[in-house]
C-alpha cells in the first residue's frame, strides 16, 4: 500500500493510449462486474419466481390517489411543523459535533500530517496512520440506524439518540474524506515553509489547509445535507421528528396524513439544496463532493471557482449575503442545541453505565454453529446482491437523470439547446430540467426505509423491493451529483461537436460521457459503499439480507447473536471498500 499523500507523477496523469482504455484489468472487473449482476438478478427470484404481488395494487393505487389531496387540517399542520423543526435541529446538531469530531480526526488520518510533524519517526508514523484509519472504519461501517437502537436502549426516548447516532457515524465519515482532501491538496507551500525554518505545526496551518479549506466547506455542506436525510430516517425508531410521523401515518394506512409529511420532508430538503447549493456558488465551491478520479482538477471547475470569487469582490451584496449566510449559522447550532434541551449528564448517569455494563454482559457471542455459518453466508450473499443490484439502478438513472437535470444542457444558451429556436422557446426547457430536479429531489427525500414499505405493497417480501428503495434514494443523491459534474464541465470541445453538426445524442457519447464517465463511475462506487451500510435499514423493516437478521435479534434481545452478525457486516463493508478502491483505481 502506498502511503498516502504522495504526488502523482506525469505517468500516472498522462494521456491513455487506446489500447490502455481496455485493459486488461479493467476487462477483468467488467466481467467480474457483468458476473455480479447475473447473480443479484438470480438471488432476487428473477425468471424464478413470481416478484410482483397483483393483490397489493388495489391499496398501492389508494396510496397514489391521496397524493392529490393532502391531509391540510390546522392542528396537524400544525404538528408536522413541530416535527419538521425537531428534523432540522437533529440535523444541525449531529452535524455540528460531526464536523468537529471530523476534522481533528481528520488532520490524524491525514498522511501529510504525520510526515510533517514526525519526519524522524518515518518508521512509526506509517503504522500510526494506518491504525488510525483502522480504527476510524468501524464507526462508520455501523449505519447510524444501529447506533440509534444502541443508544435507545440505553438512554431511552431522548433526543440525544438522534444526535449521537447521526454524530458518532459521520464523524468517522467526515475524518475520511477530510483526511484525503488533505492529502490531496497540493504540498509544495508546505514544504517550503518547513524547509524555511516554519515549525511544522505552523507550516501545516498556514501551508496547508488554507488551500484545502474550499474542498473542506464543500463537503461540509454536502454533509448537512446527508445529516437532514438521515435525522428523517432516524425517525423510524421512535426518535421523533418527520420520519415518525410518516412512520405512524404509514402504520395506520392513513395516506393524507402520509403525503403531508412527504411534502414537508420535500419542502425541507429542497430548502436546504437550493440554499447550501446557492451558498456554495456564491462562495466560488463548483460541487457538493468532488471525489479524486486521479485526473487533473477540471480546468472549467477551477474557471468557475476563480469567477465566484472575483464575483464576490466586484459585487458587496453577494460578500453580504454570505456574511449573513454564515452567520446565520453560527447562531443555529447554539439555538438547535437548546431547543433540543440535550442533557449531557445521561451519558455518565449510574442509570447508563448500569444499562451499558448489561449489554456488554449479554453481548458474549456464543459459539456459531454451522447451521449459523449457512445463514449468515446466505444472507450476506443477499445483501451484497441488494447492493448490487440498487447501484445498478441508481448509477444508470443517475446518468440519464444528469443530462436532463444540468442547467447549462437545454436552456437557451446551453450545449443542447437547438440551434437557432427562439428564446420563446424555452418552456419545453425549462420544464424538463423542473421535472427532472423534481424527480431528483422527491427520490432522495424520502427516507429508504418508507419507500421500502410502499414497495412492498405490490412486490413480495424479499431483495427486490429493498434493492429498489435503495436504488430509487441514490438515483436522487447520484442524478444531482452528477447534473454538476456535467455543469463543471470544459465546454469547448462539445460545443466544436455542436457546431459541426453533431447530434445531440451524439454529443453527449462522443463529447461529454468520455470526460465524465471516470468520475460518474467514481461517484458510483462511492454510493455503493453507503448503499451497502444502508441495506440494513430496509432489511429492518422486512427487506431481506442481514438487516432483517439484526431486526429479529434486537427484538429479541439476543446481543450475543447481534455482536457475530454486525461482525459479519462490517467485515463485509471492509470488503467492500476495497473492491471499490480497486475498481476506482482501474477506471482511473
Amino acid at each position: 500500500m502506498r502511503f498516502l499523500g504522495q504526488s502523482a507523477t506525469a505517468k500516472d496523469i498522462s494521456p491513455r493510449s487506446p489500447r490502455s482504455i481496455f485493459s486488461t484489468e479493467r476487462l477483468i472487473w467488467l466481467l467480474l462486474t457483468t458476473a455480479a449482476i447475473a447473480g443479484s438478478l438470480f438471488l432476487a427470484g428473477y425468471g424464478q419466481r413470481s416478484l410482483i404481488n397483483w393483490g397489493g395494487w388495489p391499496q398501492f393505487w389508494q396510496f397514489v390517489q391521496a397524493s392529490l389531496h393532502p391531509e391540510l387540517d390546522p392542528v396537524f399542520l400544525r404538528l408536522m411543523g413541530k416535527a419538521t423543526l425537531i428534523t432540522l435541529a437533529y440535523a444541525v446538531c449531529g452535524t455540528g459535533l460531526s464536523l468537529s469530531l471530523g476534522l481533528l480526526a481528520g488532520i490524524l488520518a491525514s498522511a501529510v500530517w504525520w510526515r510533517t510533524l514526525w519526519p524522524r519517526w518515518a518508521n512509526l508514523a506509517q503504522p500510526a496512520w494506518l491504525t488510525v484509519r483502522a480504527a476510524l472504519s468501524i464507526p462508520r461501517a455501523i449505519h447510524e440506524l444501529i447506533w440509534g437502537l444502541f443508544f435507545l436502549s440505553i438512554l431511552g426516548l431522548d433526543p440525544l439518540v438522534a444526535v449521537l447516532a447521526i454524530a458518532v457515524p459521520f464523524s468517522a465519515i467526515v475524518a475520511k474524506v477530510f483526511s484525503e482532501i488533505l492529502d490531496e491538496t497540493p504540498s509544495e507551500p508546505l514544504q517550503a515553509l518547513v524547509n524555511t525554518g516554519t515549525p511544522p505545526l505552523s507550516a501545516f496551518l498556514y501551508g496547508l489547509l488554507p488551500q484545502a479549506l474550499p474542498n473542506l466547506l464543500s463537503y461540509s455542506f454536502y454533509r448537512f445535507e446527508c445529516s437532514l436525510r438521515s435525522a428523517a430516517v432516524l425517525g423510524v425508531i421512535g426518535a421523533g421528528g418527520l420520519g415518525y410521523q410518516i412512520l405512524l401515518s404509514l402504520q395506520s394506512l392513513r395516506y393524507e396524513e402520509l403525503w403531508t409529511g412527504f411534502y414537508a420532508l420535500i419542502l425541507l430538503n429542497g430548502a436546504v439544496d437550493t440554499w447550501s447549493g446557492l451558498l456554495r456558488r456564491k462562495m466560488g465551491f463548483t460541487s457538493r463532493l468532488d471525489l479524486s478520479t486521479g485526473q487533473p482538477r477540471n480546468p472549467a471547475a477551477q474557471a468557475i471557482a476563480r469567477d465566484s470569487a472575483s464575483s464576490r469582490v466586484e459585487h458587496p451584496s453577494t460578500a453580504y449575503w454570505v456574511r449573513f449566510s454564515l452567520a446565520g449559522i453560527a447562531c443555529a447550532i447554539p439555538l438547535c442545541f437548546w431547543s433540543l434541551r440535550l442533557d449531557w449528564t445521561h451519558l455518565w448517569s449510574d442509570r447508563t453505565g448500569m444499562l451499558l455494563r448489561d449489554i456488554l454482559t449479554q453481548a458474549q457471542p456464543g459459539i456459531v454453529t454451522i447451521e449459523q455459518v449457512r445463514s449468515l453466508a446466505d444472507l450476506t450473499a443477499q445483501t451484497l446482491a441488494m447492493s448490487v443490484l440498487a447501484m445498478v439502478m441508481a448509477g444508470l438513472g443517475g446518468v440519464v437523470f444528469s443530462f436532463l437535470a444540468a442547467q447549462t444542457f437545454w436552456l437557451p444558451g446551453g450545449i443542447l439547446y437547438p440551434i437557432g429556436q427562439h428564446q420563446r422557446g424555452s418552456v419545453g426547457a425549462w420544464s424538463l430540467l423542473g421535472t427532472s430536479r423534481l424527480v431528483l429531489l422527491v427520490s432522495r427525500a424520502v427516507p429508504t426505509p418508507i419507500w421500502a414499505l410502499v414497495f412492498l405493497y405490490i412486490l413480495f417480501p424479499g431483495i427486490l423491493p429493498g434493492a429498489i428503495a435503495l436504488g430509487l434514494h441514490n438515483l436522487g443523491i447520484l442524478g444531482r451529483l452528477m447534473a454538476e459534474v456535467n455543469e463543471n464541465l470544459e465546454d469547448e470541445p462539445v460545443r466544436s461537436l455542436r457546431s459541426l453538426g453533431a447530434s445531440g445524442l451524439q454529443t453527449i457519447l462522443y463529447g461529454f460521457l468520455p470526460q465524465n464517465l471516470p468520475r460518474f463511475t467514481a461517484y458510483s462506487l462511492y454510493r455503493w459503499e453507503v448503499c451497502l451500510r444502508e441495506t440494513v435499514i430496509v432489511g429492518l423493516v422486512g427487506a431481506g439480507g442481514l438487516g432483517r437478521l439484526i431486526a429479529e435479534q434486537l427484538s429479541s434481545f439476543d446481543y450475543g447473536g447481534l455482536v457475530v452478525t454486525l461482525s459479519v457486516f462490517i467485515g463485509l463493508t471492509f470488503v467492500a471498500d476495497l473492491i471499490s478502491a480497486a475498481m476506482r483505481r482501474a477506471v482511473r
